[in-house]
């Protein structure tokens, strides 16, 4: 029997959070009712937080949804494969498959896109977003089953791994024995060096700050083949010696806010290279861009915004294969009501504390 209301924390504001209870909407046939087990923690809600995002208020944050089916509509029951009990992730896009751009299997361009943890509670039938102890999924959701024994913390990182597999590998088509470097030593970054190495690239660089230096230890650990603090070497002189001069195949970079890595990435790539920009930078403009190098190196520059299916189908069979010490990224639990410090944790604000992966889990 499910309880009347979910405990959620609310942003109802620029840098504020609130808890409250949420009416547990019922279901029709097409529809689910989601018990969190935990929810993942990144960059993005930070800058939601921030207000650096489009998002309405009220709204319910949390885009990296794990838990068990607490109701389902029998309709949603056949479509998703799964029943009551059953363990999920869930895709934070909600688009709606009917149109040419669905069809055409691109759904995270789809016009009438939504985001979970970017509607308001005043959108029906509001419990949306994954900061709560249970989340409405929507008929048109994505929902991909996992093994009931993997621990949640280590299984929630299904969402930042996928970025790594789509990120690095999908979309710059990193083939064997591509040079892959990686700016920015996050969890995605780390996610996009497991990625890599997992394609068969060739030599594998990161680049992060002196005080990422746990983090550039642990790219080491997932395969990476150098590691360079930029506060401490030059990195596109490193990257030349690296590279015998050629530069490398493929550049992704992952640092937020900071848009020097955006001139240095074109620095970075060889001639027909391929640069891959994933780190938001609010908005601002990019100081010293000079577009004709982009043009005499005949470079290709994607942007990367989410992740799709094939990306987390990737990450999850990573995740299930048990062959990665994913372990040594996780570094905090967090109980749902401390949100706001999970957050402020991840963003360095919390003196002593380094957070690389950390995750909300209702209850803790």
């Amino acid at each position: 029997m499910l309880p009347k209301t979910s405990f959620a924390m609310v942003q109802t504001g620029v840098r504020m959070l609130e808890g409250r209870d949420i009416p547990i909407p019922d279901i029709d046939d097409n529809s689910a009712i989601l018990q969190i087990e935990a929810c993942g923690i990144c960059g993005s809600d930070y800058e939601q937080y921030e207000g650096h995002l489009p998002t309405p208020y009220p709204a319910v944050p949390g885009h990296e949804p794990l838990g068990r089916i607490a109701a389902i509509g029998d309709k949603a029951a056949k479509r998703w494969g799964v029943d009551v009990g059953d363990r999920v992730a869930v895709e934070t896009l909600i688009a709606c498959h009917n149109c040419p751009t669905c069809h055409d299997g691109q759904y995270q361009r789809c016009g009438d896109l939504r985001v979970y943890s970017f509607m308001p509670t005043s959108y029906s039938p509001g419990l949306w977003g994954a900061y709560s102890q249970y989340m409405y999924l929507d008929g048109n959701s994505i929902v991909h089953k996992m093994k009931d024994s993997i621990p949640a913390e280590i299984a929630v990182m299904f969402n930042p791994l996928g970025a790594g597999f789509r990120w690095a590998v999908e979309l710059p088509q990193t083939r064997l024995g591509d040079s892959v470097l990686i700016m920015g030593p996050g969890q995605r970054g780390l996610a996009s060096v497991i990625a890599a190495r997992q394609a068969g690239a060739g030599e594998i660089i990161v680049t992060g700050l002196s005080a990422d230096e746990e983090k550039l230890k642990l790219a080491k650990l997932f395969g990476a083949d150098h590691t360079i603090d930029v506060e401490v070497e030059n990195p596109i002189q490193r990257v030349k010696e690296i590279t015998d001069g050629k530069g490398v195949d493929v550049v992704i970079d992952l640092t937020p806010y900071a848009t020097r890595p955006i001139v240095d990435a074109i620095e970075f790539a060889r001639k027909g290279g391929t640069v891959v920009l994933a780190g938001m930078k609010g908005y601002k403009a990019v100081p010293d861009f000079i577009s004709d190098k982009i043009i005499g190196k005949e470079l290709t520059i994607k942007g990367a915004s989410g992740v799709t299916s094939s990306g987390y189908r990737a990450a999850i069979r990573a995740i299930e294969s048990g062959s990665l010490p994913l372990e040594a990224m996780h570094t905090h639990n967090f109980a749902l009501e401390d949100a706001e410090t999970a957050i402020k944790t991840l963003a360095r604000e919390i003196p002593g504390e380094e957070s690389i992966h950390s995750c909300l889990i209702p209850g803790f």
